[in-house]
């Protein structure tokens, strides 16, 4: 059985996702001729760039523009013009994208960006493959570029979710309420004393994780000065190489600086709770370590949407004020009955194996296939 796992490396949740899964089918799953493509390595360069670096962009220095352009592509009186235009957009610059399906006809396409499935529909719709297409939205919260007609099964974070695509009039049983797929190393439980020797720090000293993805943007340096003389901080840094820099150099008393990591479940672990960006696959991650989270520089669209499904579990605080986070760490500082309240919380929500109940899922399907 052949199953193409497909993202858009526009994004590092899209990707972190794909690998799960990826990593799942090859350790479990051995004779599954399983592959890893990123659609964005089989388009032009120029539609490369603007996709991926165009992306990054935007978020960062015209939020305001995303913004636009996510109401607009999401507006449903717009659609019968944004819909057509941007499948065209996406057809056009993945034609090697559509002759490797054609060519490969894969048993299963599973996607965890929303341009692989317009171009796989379109080839089914067509009779140019048969393949079976599973869509894993990586978001709580879901664009109308997530839903096409001739996607086989959906896979999503929450029941906020499933409900969203039920509203958009897709059938219920079509919908598979597995959660993200994040790493196994997310999903496990770590000894706290060998793991905060290991990093160095104080194991009974109130922990903050501060991380706002792979490029380090929001008011880290503000959030260190405000926190640091009360509270421990492990400040992720990751792309951000200036951040890094002022950070070591102003040598904050409690605050331990890193660059990029691969020990995030180990950070997560020693940790009491999180200040971050709500993007989904961040969620997912920090949900599976009960980790109870404050969200910053939200993403408009996307992930100020999953802030709206994580409020309607009652989970999650988000600040638009950095003066705020004083009197809610405090909060939790002091009453970590609180704390508790919450990772109740996060326990009726979270789902950890994804990648697990997918997999298993694609092999029920396929009659055994995967053995």
């Amino acid at each position: 059985m052949k199953i193409f796992i497909v993202y858009a490396s526009a994004g590092a949740g899209h990707f972190k996702a794909a690998q799960a899964l990826y990593n799942q089918l090859k350790e479990k799953h051995k004779q599954v001729d399983v592959r890893l493509i990123d659609i964005l390595s089989q388009t032009n360069a120029l539609f490369r760039f603007n996709y991926s670096w165009g992306y990054t962009c935007l978020i960062r220095y015209a939020p305001f523009l995303w913004r636009w352009a996510f109401w607009i592509t999401a507006n449903k009186a717009l659609r019968f013009l944004t819909g057509p235009l941007a499948s065209l957009v996406g057809r056009l610059n993945t034609l090697h994208f559509a002759k490797t399906l054609i060519d490969e006809k894969p048993d299963y396409i599973v996607s965890t960006h929303f341009l692989p499935p317009e171009i796989a529909t379109r080839l089914k719709a067509r009779k140019k493959i048969n393949s079976k297409l599973i869509t894993v939205v990586t978001d709580f919260q879901v664009h109308p570029f997530w839903i096409n007609r001739g996607t086989d099964i959906y896979v999503v974070a929450s029941g906020f979710t499933k409900k969203i695509l039920v509203a958009e009039g897709i059938r219920g049983d079509m919908v598979w309420e597995f959660g993200i797929p994040i790493d196994e190393k997310f999903t496990k439980e770590y000894e706290l004393g060998p793991l905060c020797n290991k990093l160095g720090i104080e194991q009974m000293k109130f922990t903050i994780l501060l991380v706002t993805g792979s490029s380090g943007i929001g008011p880290i340096e503000d959030i260190a000065e405000l926190l640091h003389k009360d509270t421990q901080i492990l400040v992720v840094c990751a792309g951000n190489k200036s951040l890094f820099k002022k950070l070591n150099k102003r040598n904050y008393e409690n605050v331990k600086v890193f660059g990029f990591v691969d020990n995030m479940h180990e950070l997560m672990a020693v940790s009491d709770m999180i200040i971050t960006k709500p993007g989904g696959l961040s969620i997912s991650e920090l949900l599976a370590m009960e980790l109870v989270p404050v969200f910053i520089s939200a993403i408009p669209g996307q992930e100020t949407g999953n802030i709206e499904a994580l409020r309607s579990y009652g989970v999650g605080r988000e600040i638009k004020d950095t003066g705020e986070l004083q009197a809610i760490v405090s909060g939790y500082k002091e009453h970590p009955e609180t704390l508790a309240e919450i990772k109740e919380k996060i326990k009726q929500i979270k789902k950890p194996a994804a990648a697990q109940e997918l997999c298993s899922a694609i092999c029920k399907d396929s009659g055994g296939a995967c053995g």
